[in-house]
């Protein structure tokens, strides 16, 4: 029961000043708003945002956006929030664009102990500049390196109270990857269950790597977001 926190101060009281979270979601879909909401009410700056994007104008990330707690973002498609370029353009935030598949792969290898690898993808365009090149067999390749954050906040469907994550069908996305690449997990679930309700086939993130369980308040529906009742 350790693991499961009640308010979302305490299960973001790790969270500080400078720190680069990961933070699941492919637009609004899988993205843990409970804990995004958290975010916007906590006292802080300068954050590293590693995500597919930035949400959008006043949804999810967009949010910690214009309250310009965003330092940098690294993610794949920021025009999901015309937001993202306006601030860019007037200096207030950097950003590193990464193709999906190098994001994920990037994670993956964080993950998994791995400094880095090389990848054919993005040689000979701008996403290459100052990057490490390398022939393999005839062929260009250019040096990726893993990526890992200090907090990861990420959204499942279900959890036991030891920390095994479900995932609800495409809301699984990025979460996965990310809950093996940060020094800290904070998982934001619908409902916890006990140890041997959940069928071990269907575990996809281990407890191991699951430190902070909060249920949701905050979900995604036709009607965009709303509080959960």
């Amino acid at each position: 029961m350790g693991k499961i926190h009640r308010d979302i101060e305490s299960a973001l009281s790790c969270v500080k000043n400078g720190h680069t979270l990961m933070v699941g979601g492919f637009g609004l879909v899988g993205a843990p708003l409970t804990l995004i909401d958290g975010l916007t009410k906590k006292d802080i700056e300068g954050l590293t945002i590693i995500s597919n994007n930035l949400g959008e104008k006043g949804k999810g990330l967009g949010t910690l956006l214009s309250q310009k707690k965003i330092k940098k973002a690294i993610g794949s498609y920021f025009t999901s929030n015309r937001e993202v370029g306006d601030s860019y353009q007037r200096g207030e935030i950097e950003l590193e664009l990464l193709p999906q598949g190098t994001l994920s792969e990037s994670m993956r290898a964080g993950g998994a102990g791995i400094g880095g690898y090389y990848t054919k993808t993005g040689v000979g365009t701008e996403l290459a500049k100052n990057k490490e090149e390398k022939e393999i067999n005839g062929i260009k390749y250019i040096f990726e390196p893993a990526i890992r954050a200090d907090v990861a906040l990420i959204r499942a469907w279900k959890a036991d109270t030891l920390g095994n994550l479900v995932y609800y069908k495409t809301a699984r996305n990025f979460n996965p990857l990310m809950a093996t690449a940060a020094d800290v997990v904070i998982a934001e679930v619908d409902e916890i269950v006990e140890p041997g309700q959940l069928s071990p086939e269907e575990v996809v993130t281990p407890h191991l790597f699951v430190d902070i369980l909060i249920k949701a308040r905050k979900t995604l529906t036709k009607e965009g977001v709303v509080d959960v009742k």
